[in-house]
């Protein structure tokens, strides 16, 4: 009895000495690196030279872990958590303004119409020299945010330097809870064609969406839809999930995940009864559509229920989760990969694979794999969501990334709001030929540095002229082009007088308008809603486009 009880006991430690090995080597493998990464920290702090801010070091160190995985996997102390908070909710408590730096001083961008920094009195273009009486001096815009923000309720004292003025303005700003609206704007184009503005996939995105549908088409009378998904980077699932299946049945397969964990393989299906499963709908995405965004328009490329126009989309097929840690701070993890109902998963990076710099390459062309949508038509995977008609974006002249560095836009809009008190509705606005002419003669009474590649080239042969020693005769050709390419430069904001007005009425709108005006603006002039407008006027080519019979792809 005793030897068979012996036996038996060998017998189990022999069987679970193999199965729990590689659990002994692994834990063994994470308790020493833990181990020595809490002996050097400990070290550190104790032996450096110089006062290392122990929570600063921890944080840095963390960063740098977690960015070696992927850029969406993200560590928040509890000083971060109201950004953690704006970007679940769209929720904060803080001032409501738009800030970025100029000079030396960080300055109000734009304040959120109806929040405390508008009713305030602070407008776009205004100085920040002090906070509650500490110089904002050399503070950058992540610096002061934190200052800014706050428990609602709470005030500050702002000493405010206006352009255009003399006179030190101090405005005393209550903090409140701040709440951007997932949907910015929505309304009525031409042809009975409704209009969604999406921004982002907050806590309160498909409520949001319903609202505004329900609005266009029992109040307005929409029969068509525009969905709008440009630059909208994504955010809650499940809200996606809601949003698809505004337009779908109940019971649909939106989208599936799969992880290393079994716990993250799920189907998320539609639960709800749609709004309407027949309205004509197109989405439109631009490469800065990405994930939840990515999963709307996918899901509705596959089952045939929207017609998808734009650019091809950012490629962002991963999902996260948010994990608590201790001390009130919390883990943003990639926990799986998604699929639509095609079964593709459009992420374009593999982070797994990266080059020698550490730059995760994209998947190679020979692993993209062809799926069909629910008519048959063909889509991929590996390279974002392609639409099935491509707007072509043509490339922007140089000058216009000059007068965004110089600040030249913003600052004429600034000039251009104290010299004007009121304008037109944000949608009928447009700058005269006099008003043009005034805004180029005020970039000719400012220096702001533009520089052409073709100039860039040129100061490089010169260089090289001057280093060869060529002749005299060859330094005075390139000394006449000099003054050639100068005196084109000088025309490039009367030649390309058509897009710098688009962007300059854009920014002049947002004085009086806010965001609802600076969407109705562009919506003046834009070539993807155009064509959707026109792709909803003609059923015949909205139905062979996905039916697959359309031989339109590009425009």
């Amino acid at each position: 009895m005793k030897k068979l009880k012996l036996g038996l006991i060998v017998g189990i430690t022999a069987v679970l000495s193999i199965v729990s090995f590689n659990f002994t080597d692994g834990y063994f493998e994470h308790s020493k690196n833990i181990d020595i990464f809490t002996t050097l920290y400990g070290k550190l702090n104790i032996y450096y030279v110089d006062d290392t801010q122990p929570g600063k070091l921890m944080k840095t160190g963390i960063d740098a872990m977690l960015k070696s995985l992927d850029p969406y996997t993200v560590y928040y102390p509890e000083s971060d958590i109201e950004d953690y908070r704006f970007m679940t909710t769209g929720q904060y408590g803080g001032i409501g303004s738009l800030i970025t730096k100029k000079d030396s001083f960080v300055v109000i961008s734009e304040p959120y119409e109806g929040f405390a920094a508008h009713k305030g009195g602070l407008i776009a273009g205004d100085v920040i020299i002090e906070v509650d009486g500490k110089s904002t001096l050399n503070k950058t815009t992540s610096e002061l945010s934190k200052i800014l923000k706050g428990e609602p309720g709470t005030s500050l004292t702002m000493k405010i330097k206006r352009p255009g003025t003399e006179e030190i303005l101090i405005k005393e700003i209550v903090r409140e809870e701040v709440t951007l609206d997932a949907v910015p704007y929505f309304g009525m184009m031409d042809n009975n064609v409704g209009y969604i503005k999406l921004n982002t996939f907050t806590e309160t995105a498909s409520r949001d969406v319903k609202a505004a549908f329900n609005t266009l088409k029992d109040s307005l009378g929409m029969e068509t839809l525009v969905f709008d998904l440009r630059g909208n980077g994504g955010g809650l699932l499940n809200e996606a999930v809601e949003i698809v299946n505004i337009f779908i049945e109940k019971g649909q397969e939106v989208v599936t995940t799969k992880g290393k964990i079994t716990d993250w393989n799920k189907i998320y299906n539609t639960r709800n009864t749609p709004l309407d499963t027949k309205i004509p709908l197109i989405v439109l995405i631009d490469p800065y559509s990405a994930s939840a965004s990515e999963i709307v328009a996918g899901t509705l490329q596959d089952l045939d229920r929207a017609v998808i126009i734009g650019q091809n989309s950012f490629g962002k097929g991963l999902v996260q989760q948010t994990m608590p840690l201790s001390y009130n701070s919390k883990l943003k993890v990639t926990v799986a990969k998604y699929y639509t109902p095609s079964g593709r998963c459009i992420q374009r990076l593999d982070y797994a694979d990266k080059d020698e710099k550490g730059k995760a390459k994209k998947v190679a062309d020979s692993l993209i794999t062809q799926y069909e949508t629910k008519n048959g038509r063909p889509v991929f995977d590996g390279e974002g969501i392609t639409p099935d008609l491509e707007i072509e974006v043509a490339d922007s002249p140089q000058i216009i990334g000059s007068l965004f560095r110089n600040t030249v836009f913003f600052d004429y809009a600034t000039k251009y709001r104290l010299d004007h008190e009121t304008i037109v509705l944000a949608k009928k606005f447009s700058l005269s030929i006099e008003e043009y002419a005034a805004f180029v003669e005020y970039t000719k009474s400012i220096d702001f540095e533009h520089e052409t590649q073709t100039e860039h080239i040129l100061v490089g042969l010169k260089e090289v002229a001057e280093l060869e020693k060529c002749t005299e005769a060859t330094m005075k050709q390139i000394e006449e082009l000099e003054k050639q390419l100068a005196t084109e430069k000088d025309n490039d904001i009367i030649k390309h007088e058509k897009i710098l007005e688009l962007i300059l009425r854009n920014e002049i709108v947002s004085r009086y308008y806010y965001q609802t005006g600076r969407i109705e603006a562009k919506l003046a002039d834009d070539n993807e809603m155009k064509k959707a407008v026109e792709v909803l006027a003609n059923m015949q080519l909205y139905d062979s486009i996905l039916a697959g019979t359309s031989e339109s792809k590009e425009d």
